[in-house]
């Protein structure tokens, strides 16, 4: 019997046993499971200045934190339908939530940057597994007529998750520590864990495993870690150095060598025929936008609004609640309209509103009120509310039937890299541009800056009031100058990375406009 009809007649015996509830009871137990785990990957945010401190590193450093569950997590979406197809939904979708929990622990406990690395890879591996089941089971349980909003009520859950996860990761670093933040998902994680229990479909296991390209696995896990390694580290490392161009030269031929694999796999993981509609290919290249525009900006507002502005965690992850409501209420009724309306209009219309909603981010500075940094996170998630069902609905209807899992891994491999190559060109982005801003404005410290003359005048001043001695006067001034320069350079290199995810977004507005010239022969 081929998977998908086994498949089929293992939620038809859901269905008998539950009656028509069961298509709620199955979507509220996946999606605890995803967004628990979306949740955590947006909760680190708030902490970085936290990680920073507690193991004395840079911001280039802590950003790992982030990335190397998002990494992981692509490279395990690739599993997700073997997995599947091996151990069935159920087994598939707890050992996920037990793996993730595990990798809680490790990270709260952890003594090294390096063993909180390690838990944050074991949490995205499972990630990856989770995502892709749950999708593909939430637009399982619902009739073809309603997927535009079962792909809408999956996608609330997963966009709305980060809108909140920094303020609930800045609530636990305030009022405990921020080892905390990574327990804090485990209640949801173990409801989700009993109720998937009960309501993930299962299958009778066979002593046979479902071949798998292990090859072309290595492959892909080889090309993500070697490209943004050297990404990364590029400019630590610098980048003619022969380290990252060996990483990158690795990495391009890993991927270069995958992508020769899948064309000749029986069983690809990464099935390139769904690249030859051009709807689909024009949906991932949106999805990798949004999901490189939606993790770094979620990864940049926090980090800017404690570094830049003083706020406390909790402060700097609340600037994005009020976005999050707004998704909620938007989301449900876009999922409606994705069911009516032609794809492509929401679509371009919401590539334009993200990139004018982080060119306005791009002239903040420390001066920026609270709401007016909240009313452009609400535009850029406005965006995301008219954008993500109309993508999840061409993603999941540009395929046939059998191949659901297959668009739904694709579809969350190429939107979760977007997101791991977005909070890792945005961090990098961050400390080359604060550096190259540093560096200019130290050049213009000469005797001849009236400006800053008067200001280590006055600090002078104010230190001889203090009762700090002669000898210490002048050394101290020249400290806080320093100071001034950096936190001005800082603000000056976020402004930088957020016109950076501008322009990104002025270039999706292309495939989203060639989505409608695909469409236009069916009128859709």
């Amino acid at each position: 019997m081929p998977p998908a009809a086994d498949a089929s007649l293992l939620f038809e015996a859901q269905f008998l046993r539950y009656g028509p509830a069961y298509r709620w009871l199955v979507t509220v137990a996946g999606l605890l499971g995803s967004v628990s785990m979306v949740l955590s990957a947006t909760m680190v945010n708030v902490a970085v200045p936290s990680i920073m401190g507690a193991f004395g590193i840079g911001q280039d450093l802590a950003q790992w934190a982030a990335t190397a569950f998002l990494a992981t997590m692509v490279a395990s979406q690739l599993l997700s339908a073997w997995a599947v197809e091996a151990f069935g939904q159920r087994l598939t979708f707890s050992f996920a939530l037990a793996n993730f929990a595990f990798g809680a622990l490790i990270c709260a406990a952890a003594p090294s940057m390096e063993m909180l690395i390690l838990g944050r890879i074991l949490q995205g591996f499972s990630a990856g597994l989770i995502q892709p089941v749950v999708m593909a089971t939430v637009v399982a349980v619902f009739p073809v007529a309603r997927r535009g909003m079962a792909v809408g009520i999956y996608t609330m859950g997963v966009t709305l998750a980060p809108s909140f996860g920094p303020w609930v990761g800045g609530l636990a670093i305030d009022a405990m520590n921020w080892r905390e933040i990574f327990i804090v998902p485990l209640p949801l994680v173990a409801v989700a864990f009993l109720m998937g229990l009960a309501f993930m479909p299962t299958k009778r296991l066979s002593t046979r495993l479902p071949s798998f390209d292990w090859a072309g696995f290595a492959l892909v896990a080889l090309a993500l870690f070697c490209v943004m390694s050297a990404i990364g580290n590029g400019h630590r490392w610098g980048w003619s150095s022969d380290q990252t161009v060996v990483f990158f030269l690795i990495g391009l031929v890993a991927a270069a060598l995958f992508i020769g694999l899948q064309l000749r796999a029986q069983h690809p993981l990464l099935d390139v025929s769904l690249f030859a509609d051009l709807r689909f290919t024009s949906a991932m290249c949106i999805a990798f936008a949004f999901g490189a525009g939606n993790f770094a900006t979620n990864y940049a507002i926090p980090v800017f609004m404690q570094t830049v502005q003083g706020f406390t965690p909790t402060q700097a992850g609340l600037v994005l609640v009020p976005a999050g409501v707004l998704l909620m209420m938007l989301i449900p009724v876009s999922g409606r309209l994705a069911d009516t309306l032609p794809v492509h209009y929401p679509l371009m219309a919401g590539c334009a509103l993200f990139s004018v909603a982080a060119w306005l981010m791009s002239d903040t500075d420390v001066n920026t009120a609270f709401w007016v940094f909240a009313g452009y996170t609400i535009m850029s998630r406005a965006a995301l509310g008219m954008v993500m069902p109309n993508l999840g609905k061409v993603a999941m209807t540009s395929v046939a039937g059998d191949k659901l899992n297959q668009a739904a891994g694709t579809y969350n491999f190429i939107r979760q890299m977007g997101g791991a190559f977005g909070v890792n060109l945005t961090a990098v982005a961050i400390d080359m541009r604060t550096a190259r801003h540093a560096g200019l404005l130290t050049a213009t410290q000469t005797p001849d800056n009236a400006q800053s003359a008067e200001l280590l005048a006055q600090v002078g001043a104010l230190l001889h009031r203090s009762g700090v001695s002669d000898a210490a006067l002048q050394p101290g001034a020249l400290d806080y100058l320093g100071k001034v320069i950096h936190a001005q350079a800082l603000a000056l290199g976020f402004q930088d990375a957020f016109f950076f995810t501008c322009f990104a977004f002025a270039l999706a507005f292309a495939p989203a406009w060639l989505l409608g010239r695909a469409a236009a022969p069916t009128g859709r």
